[in-house]
């Protein structure tokens, strides 16, 4: 790696925020060699993390007895994010008999890796990841990686209600009932779940269907109690009431089974006082269907890769890359914005991508040998296409090797290159399969020049697997840009045509100027999982099962 990678790298730190998931990793080994003719090893996995450069353990595996291959049962728990480089280390050692401690163990060896690249090829059911250590041993991590999601139950399920025979409470007409459900917490507190529409004058109402996660509905606890009760409205505010009844959702479910369920509507006063009372009416479970939310990891561990593109700004307000004060100048010792911001975010994007391949764009600059503008050129001498690279040391590198060959000219067309990528991932969306997302890196130190076509390409590429981050570079007024992320209300087209969903996140690197690049990539990446998630279950695509899905990539930490 060349001393700039290096040099940015260095500069990248740990940062905390709420874990988008969890996950279990499970460890075996595999032909480790014996210590001696008499006895067999007795391994152990010490799992590691890296902050802020040094390495912390986490926890370790039990010790098993004079084994060559071992197939430990301790799960490591550990707290995923996608927005974060997590870099673990897993050590093996061989433990001195009658002796738990790794004081007198002999090291066998070690393996680093990111928690991404574990489960971004963790898909595959019937192989194992075989990771050489040294001293000719391997350890193996099995391929096989379970995500508990940290917030219990994203699925939502599909209600649909009515009534038969209710009370009427009024005296020239009939009841205007509407119906509420209630979520009784473990303290024994209520939380309204939802609030039917009013059917008025109806003593029989069929009440509009309605979606509600499975969190909200029951804490994803199928045996919670829930409260039902149903209202007879009243313009005044003071609604009477007709009566309740008490159920789980575990009872609902037998509607699925295509068994009709009904409780009767009971007024406890009512109840109390009349000796012939039976109740206030019946209420119907007419319709009850789960819809499976899939997660992030879902998608990512059913094969789904991030294609990862960059697109850098050449343009002439970046001043003369020789200049010191350039936003281009390679400073021997100190990364310059856009490398700090590239190697932030590339360096997640980049586990999830199998063949490391990345697209690498310049725009706005004079290219050799005919010095045209080229605003699809590539960082790449007498290239007007974009250049594929291996990793964001490729990146880097080619970024470094065009800067004393181009010049900087203009204008600042960001359209183009969106357009280009939106081509690519129209095509991957033909394929109704959840196979590939994109993610486009847009590194820039002004104001675009081609605003209206950019809002355009925006609208267009917000129906397509595809995601734009802007990093703005410099001190300059980034307003346009803020619009085109959409935070402050819908983005439209110049025809008015509103994005289908929010794909645009910007942000000023001067926000970060004094916090680590990681932070900048937190800042940007945040949003990804959801946008993944949201496009494809909007397109009703399902991940691919692990068995559906072979992986035949080869891994190298």
């Amino acid at each position: 790696m060349n001393g700039s990678f290096h040099m940015t790298m260095a500069t990248l730190g740990f940062i905390s925020s709420p874990c988008l998931t969890k996950v279990e990793l499970r460890v075996a080994c595999r032909g480790i060699s014996d210590r001696d003719a008499l006895s067999k090893p007795d391994p152990c996995v010490v799992l590691k993390m890296q902050s802020h450069g040094q390495w912390f353990e986490v926890d370790r595996t039990e010790v098993i007895r004079s084994s060559s291959s071992p197939v430990f049962s301790k799960i490591f728990l550990v707290d995923y994010y996608f927005e974060e480089v997590q870099r673990l280390r897993f050590e093996l050692h061989d433990i001195s008999s009658g002796n738990n401690g790794l004081r007198d163990a002999d090291f066998l060896g070690a393996m680093e890796c990111t928690l991404g690249q574990l489960i971004s090829i963790s898909f595959s059911l019937t192989s194992f990841l075989h990771l050489r250590v040294d001293l000719s041993r391997s350890l193996c991590l099995s391929p096989f990686v379970t995500a508990e999601e940290l917030s219990g139950n994203d699925d939502y399920v599909e209600l649909s209600f009515s009534a038969r025979k209710l009370d009427d409470k009024d005296f020239f007409s009939k009841s205007d009932p509407f119906l509420e459900i209630f979520r009784i917490n473990d303290d024994g507190t209520e939380s309204l779940v939802h609030r039917t529409e009013t059917v008025m004058n109806n003593l029989s109402p069929v009440w509009k269907s309605f979606k509600v996660s499975l969190n909200t509905l029951c804490s994803g606890d199928h045996d919670r109690e829930l409260k039902c009760t149903v209202w007879d409205w009243d313009s005044n505010g003071k609604h009477d009431f007709i009566g309740e009844f008490h159920t789980t959702f575990k009872e609902m479910r037998v509607e699925q089974e295509g068994k009709q369920i009904q409780w009767e509507c009971i007024n406890p006063k009512y109840q109390m006082k009349k000796k012939n009372y039976r109740n206030s009416g019946v209420v119907i479970l007419n319709h009850c269907k789960i819809i499976k939310m899939y997660s992030f990891l879902d998608y990512i561990m059913g094969g789904c890769q991030i294609q990862f593109t960059v697109a850098i700004d050449f343009t002439a307000s970046n001043g003369d890359p020789r200049n010191s004060c350039s936003l281009h100048y390679i400073h021997p010792y100190q990364p310059n914005e856009y490398l700090k911001a590239l190697v932030a975010v590339g360096e997640i994007c980049q586990d999830y991508d199998s063949d490391k391949m990345f697209p690498a764009f310049g725009f706005g600059a004079l290219i050799p040998p005919d010095f045209k503008v080229g605003h699809l050129g590539a960082c790449k001498k007498t290239t007007h296409v974009c250049v594929c690279v291996a990793g964001i040391q490729g990146v880097v590198e080619a970024y470094q090797n065009c800067l004393p060959k181009i010049q900087l000219y203009g204008p600042t067309n960001i359209a183009p290159i969106i357009q280009k990528v939106a081509s690519s991932a129209s095509e991957e969306m033909h394929t109704k399969e959840a196979m590939e997302y994109f993610i486009l890196l847009i590194l820039t130190d002004g104001v675009i020049t081609d605003m209206a076509d950019t809002r355009e390409a925006i609208v267009h590429a917000s129906h397509l697997p595809m995601s734009v981050i802007i990093v703005g570079v410099g001190n300059a007024d980034f307003t346009d840009m803020q619009i085109l992320d959409g935070d402050d209300g819908i983005l439209r087209s110049p025809k008015g045509e509103p994005v289908l969903r929010d794909i645009v996140q910007f942000v000023p690197f001067k926000d970060f100027k004094h916090a680590s690049p990681a932070a900048l990539a937190k800042s940007v990446l945040a949003e990804v999982p959801n946008q993944v998630v949201d496009y494809y279950n909007a397109k009703g695509i399902k991940p691919k099962c692990m068995s559906d899905y072979e992986s035949t990539r080869t891994f190298s930490p």
